[in-house]
């Protein structure tokens, strides 16, 4: 079932008003409907991956780092806006997750650009040098602040970062469980931080943009 963000009507309006996703992407989100039940809400979907896609053609990226990539879909979208010889390194721990991905990354003229690291996401950023244009944080709500302070030193000086999730189903408003708590504080912190610019857009869940300043 999708998760409702906006009054009745609105979100499919949207979607009837932004560009297609192609086959490939369609076969992918019914899919992950199929064989992943409530948890396929986790998919970012297709008027925020459009919005990452026009995000990363507008700034030229070349690199981007994922962290949190569930079946594949924003990595697959966000690949297609790269350059030939750009590349998405994308985190995961599921690696059930993972293999599902992989069957449709092998599918994409795309999928080679997609570079897939298992296991924690932060010891993979341990591993990575600086230089990302854009980084896409959707992951587990409780390290968003850990994963925020591990991807800024990799940042380009130009580099966009932008996090999902940063409205909570409103539940930022009064947070009462551990991940409304997490994503409250986080939301906090980037807004108190003298290093960078933000924006949260009203876009599906809560969408920031993060910039250095």
């Amino acid at each position: 079932m999708p998760l409702k963000f906006l009054p009745d009507g609105i979100e499919a309006y949207a979607e009837r008003h932004t560009s297609p996703l192609p086959p490939l992407l369609d076969e992918l989100v019914a899919e992950t409907g199929r064989r992943m039940g409530l948890r396929a809400g986790m998919l970012s979907g297709q008027l925020e991956g459009t919005f990452l896609q026009i995000l990363i053609a507008a700034t030229g990226a070349r690199r981007v780092l994922e962290i949190g990539m569930f079946t594949g879909f924003s990595a697959l979208m966000m690949a297609a806006a790269l350059p030939d010889d750009g590349s998405v390194i994308t985190c995961d721990v599921d690696a059930d997750a993972i293999a599902f991905a992989r069957g449709f990354f092998d599918r994409s003229p795309h999928g080679r650009k997609i570079d897939v690291r298992h296991g924690p996401a932060l010891d993979t950023l341990k591993t990575l040098e600086p230089g990302f244009d854009f980084v896409f944080i959707d992951a587990d709500k409780g390290n968003y602040l850990h994963y925020y302070e591990a991807a800024l030193p990799l940042l380009a000086p130009d580099g966009l970062i932008a996090v999902d999730n940063t409205l909570w189903d409103g539940r930022v408003l009064d947070p009462q469980d551990g991940d409304s708590k997490a994503i409250a504080a986080f939301n906090a912190h980037v807004q108190a931080d003298a290093r960078v610019q933000n924006v949260i857009l009203t876009v599906r869940d809560g969408l920031t943009l993060i910039r250095r300043a």
